[in-house]
């Protein structure tokens, strides 16, 4: 399944929750210290954003393209942001369920 709107509501989820980490300093951190579980990337994210985190991530945690922009996130965080992470487990699952199965999808066509 791959519908934006339940993504988005799931997102909501977790920011409400405390589970919604936002910008790629903070995922990387997450990241690093074992406390992400799902790291998301906005469709818009420039090329150079998805490699890098794409690679950190590489066998540490699960790096997924969203069908969401930076723009349609907004509403989310405070600041526009291109890179997200789910810090409870349970939350990551929620979300990952409104992506495709396709796991190595370009963030953006590319």
């Amino acid at each position: 399944m791959n519908d934006p709107n339940l993504l988005l509501g799931a997102l909501g989820i977790c920011r409400k929750a405390g589970g919604l980490l936002h910008g790629y300093d903070r995922v990387c951190d997450a990241v690093a210290s074992g406390k992400a579980s799902l790291v998301l990337l906005a469709s818009d994210a420039s090329d150079r954003t998805v490699s890098h985190i794409r690679a950190f991530c590489q066998d540490l945690v699960e790096c997924r393209a969203m069908p969401l922009t930076i723009a349609q996130l907004s509403a989310l965080t405070p600041r526009p942001a291109a890179v997200f992470a789910v810090t409870d487990e349970n939350l990551a699952r929620l979300c990952a369920k409104h992506l495709t199965q396709d796991k190595e999808e370009p963030a953006h066509g590319v």
